[in-house]
């Protein structure tokens, strides 16, 4: 019988192993920072599709992230525009509008002291504190195929310039300046139109190779050289397929109560053969003779020759008297 109990052990290990398996191989291949990007620019020109552009001409290009009372991207913004005067005839480069439109407000405006992990825009805001109440609530925001951690938990340092990314996509007004499809462009009959995309928003070199630096050993998705919305396509295919069979832990709380029931079962089963031949598997006791057998084997002889032997791997404690 318990042969057989191995076997059955090992082929739900196997089992478990083999959804384990199947269930990996329909996500995307998680590969290093430094494989899939090797550096700054390609991070930051591949990860968000065409959203991002590095540029080494910092007086020209735009910051995540800032710590300074006012936001250096409006000055940017500023000096662009004055480049660009039919641009900003048209409205592209007014940063008192909101010009993304997802979970942004219309109009940028103050928040109040409880925004704290999106601080730096506090004071004139995209976004509402809910919105980016936390880091958490920043991950999730879009749904679990675009978690940032899908290849498993980031470095501290790494994750802390998704939350920036976030944060700035969220909140910051000169972010709507690169909308892929600008107010007097977009046309909502147009099916290949959105109100939430950007595109080509130059961004400091140093800030692309600073992100690079902190996560280049951490892993993400390789898909499409690591883009992130070809990898959030595929973990929503495989996400939805998903859902549509049991669990690894549906599974397990199935199988394991089966496995007990049929070892039970067959335990039943094996008492009561032993029993129809006579062999029980549980026999009384003989208490007087197991007690006389324990009292002859530990009582000390008085004859001359040494005791009887007790009990493997336990001293004898039989002895001679001398006369």
């Amino acid at each position: 019988m318990f042969p057989k109990m191995v076997t059955i052990t090992q082929g739900l290990i196997l089992m478990l192993a083999l959804i384990a398996v199947a269930k990996a191989a329909d996500e995307p291949e998680c590969k290093t920072f430094k494989e899939i990007y090797g550096n700054g620019k390609n991070l930051c020109e591949n990860m968000w599709n065409t959203a991002f552009k590095y540029e080494t001409d910092e007086d020209k290009a735009f910051t995540m992230w800032f710590f300074t009372s006012q936001n250096p991207n409006e000055a940017v913004a500023d000096s662009i525009a004055d480049l660009d005067s039919t641009a900003y005839n048209q409205g592209a480069y007014d940063t008192d509008v909101c010009h993304l439109d997802y979970f942004h407000k219309d109009v940028p405006g103050p928040e109040p002291e409880g925004m704290t992990e999106c601080h730096p825009w506090k004071s004139k805001s995209c976004c509402t504190t809910d919105t980016v109440q936390s880091a958490d609530k920043l991950k999730e925001g879009y749904g679990e195929e675009y978690h940032w951690d899908r290849c498993g938990p980031l470095s501290a340092e790494c994750e802390r310039f998704f939350v920036q990314e976030a944060c700035f996509y969220e909140c910051d007004p000169t972010a709507g300046l690169y909308r892929k499809y600008p107010h007097h462009e977009f046309d909502e009959n147009n099916e290949t139109h959105n109100t939430w995309e950007m595109h080509r928003m130059p961004i400091k070199a140093s800030y692309c190779d600073a992100w690079y630096t902190a996560c280049m050993n951490d892993k993400f998705c390789a898909a499409d050289d690591g883009d992130y919305f070809s990898c959030a396509a595929i973990y929503k295919e495989a996400d939805d397929s998903s859902s549509d069979k049991l669990s690894p832990g549906e599974i397990v709380a199935i199988v394991i109560p089966s496995f007990l029931a049929v070892g039970c079962a067959a335990f039943a089963f094996h008492m009561y053969r032993s029993e129809k031949a006579g062999d029980p598997v549980f026999k009384p006791i003989d208490t007087e003779d197991t007690v006389a057998a324990w009292l002859q084997a530990w009582t000390p002889s008085l004859d001359p020759k040494p005791g009887p032997l007790a009990p493997r791997g336990t001293p004898s404690l039989g002895f001679g008297v001398q006369g």
